[in-house]
């Protein structure tokens, strides 16, 4: 990781006083804030314009360029606004008052699976407000372990891990994690992973919106060696801010032999099919400036020629 600790510490500093700004307006504000920044983000400074045109001229051939430019307008307001949900959160959101703000579909299957003495896998991606969905999760008494990256700057990688660990959602690095993951699995308690992060050339490559894309093979791997259940879920939001909808999508369970439980491939294909789904109901809740779809899975002649050497 790099070091820069006087940037780093003006960066966070900065960021501390617009999270202050944030937290001083309503909600409503800073969704017409946000709505704004994004005309400021996509057509002015044209902030991944290209990637995010070419993602979605790939996924919807059918819309126009000035329907694109619409739609990627709309990404870059749920994207500002999700971080002001975020700031939110801590202050409005609580366990005597979550109904208002939150609505659970699908409660009484979800609910049987993190009671399960097994191991449990959520497995979501880059739509809604994935942050939020372990916010209340942890929320509503279920602690969760999430695998995520650490931020380059330290000090904002502390502030971020204080509130996703506020209600019970632990926070480890995704640098030598192996043996966490073992022991969080051993114990029965429930791992939370993206399931939409590139993976390289030697990743799972399976079809994701039409198109071949890599996936991390350990997802699969967790529910097939150790009986974990497989929740694929999402927490999106359901017409207005802070107004979220979370759900379970789909769910893989190994004691229940099927198609998806008949390999690595089959099960990675299954939860980035549900994923698509999911998507296409909200597209404007995913993150299409996500490199997603990076080089293309190697050719039978490549394999065979780094075997035989």
């Amino acid at each position: 990781m790099r070091e820069k600790p006087l940037t780093d510490w003006l960066v966070y500093i900065v960021v501390r006083v617009a999270v202050c700004l944030v937290q001083s307006v309503t909600i409503e504000t800073c969704q017409a804030m946000s709505r704004l920044l994004a005309v400021l983000a996509n057509d002015i400074l044209r902030v991944r314009r290209q990637v995010v045109d070419e993602n979605l001229a790939a996924v919807f051939p059918e819309l126009s360029p000035a329907e694109r430019i619409h739609l990627a307008r709309r990404m870059w307001e749920h994207l500002l606004l999700m971080g002001c949900e975020i700031f939110h959160a801590p202050r409005k959101i609580h366990r005597t008052n979550y109904r208002r703000f939150v609505r659970v579909e699908r409660r009484r299957e979800i609910v049987r699976y993190l009671l399960d003495p097994r191991p449990i896998l959520l497995v979501s991606g880059h739509f809604g407000n994935f942050e939020m969905g372990g916010f209340v999760t942890g929320l509503l008494g279920f602690p969760t372990f999430t695998v995520a990256r650490p931020l380059d700057n330290r000090y904002l990688d502390r502030y971020i891990n204080r509130f996703r660990s506020a209600n019970g959602q632990y926070i480890f690095s995704n640098r030598g994690s192996s043996n966490q993951i073992d022991g969080i699995l051993a114990n029965g308690h429930t791992l939370s992973l993206l399931g939409d992060q590139h993976a390289g050339p030697k990743g799972c490559w399976v079809d994701f919106f039409g198109r071949p894309a890599s996936c991390h093979k350990a997802i699969a791997l967790f529910t097939l060696t150790s009986g974990a259940p497989l929740l694929l879920g999402y927490c999106r939001r359901d017409g207005r801010p802070m107004r979220f909808e979370q759900s379970v999508i789909g769910f893989v369970d190994p004691r229940h032999a099927g198609p998806e439980t008949g390999g690595v491939k089959p099960l990675t294909q299954w939860y980035n099919r549900m994923l698509e789904e999911a998507v296409r109901v909200a597209p404007e809740q995913y993150w299409w400036l996500h490199r997603r779809w990076k080089g293309s899975p190697p050719t039978r002649k490549s394999r065979s020629s780094k075997a035989a050497a």
